[in-house]
């Protein structure tokens, strides 16, 4: 005999598994919030891209 009595049962013992370790991932404290990141990435609204000069030298 072995220990889980058929397919059915380890398959339901490692689906409460995988819904617990999901429970605690969506729940967890971020160390990095997105706001503050995404402030930093965000672009500059009124930069001017660099000009390159058309004229001879």
């Amino acid at each position: 005999m072995g220990i889980f009595p058929n397919e059915a049962s380890i398959v339901r013992l490692i689906a409460a598994v995988l819904l617990e370790a999901n429970d605690e991932w969506q729940i967890q404290v971020r160390y990095m919030q997105t706001e503050p990141m995404a402030a930093l990435m965000s672009p500059a609204i009124n930069a001017q891209p660099a000009q390159i000069s058309t004229d001879a030298a």
